[in-house]
């Protein structure tokens, strides 16, 4: 199956962001994690923080940075996939005494340059009641 280009630009970031947290410190155990409609980009742990990485690319900052296309209702959809993937896959790969949180990374790339905003807990969980 062909990608789109914005499919294309989306997988290029989740790159980008892989080898960012890897960089520091991070190991990803889980990338573009799939459940029906629940998604989430990376799951990165590092020592006993687990983190729900949300990846938002653009090739411009137009219309405004990267994270802040993280609004309430993908922070709430995020919190259904966290818990999802907890239920179903954390068991296996969580950490004794793990802390969670969600992480976005916002890249912004084009030919000229690569930029990377990586915001640490950028929102807490949301109620999913």
């Amino acid at each position: 199956m062909t990608q789109t280009k914005a499919q294309a630009l989306g997988a290029l970031g989740e790159r980008i962001a892989e080898r960012w947290l890897a960089r520091d410190g991070w190991q990803v155990v889980d990338r573009r994690w799939r459940s029906g409609r629940r998604d989430i980009d990376l799951v990165a742990i590092r020592g006993n923080v687990v983190a729900f990485v949300e990846v938002k690319t653009r090739r411009s900052t137009w219309s405004g940075q990267p994270v802040e296309a993280v609004n309430w209702r993908k922070q709430r959809e995020l919190t259904r996939s966290a818990q999802t993937w907890i239920d179903r896959r954390g068991v296996l790969m969580m950490p004794e005494g793990a802390v969670f949180r969600f992480d976005v990374v916002g890249i912004v790339a084009n030919p000229e340059r690569i930029a990377v905003r990586h915001v640490a807990a950028a929102f807490p969980a949301f109620s999913t009641q």
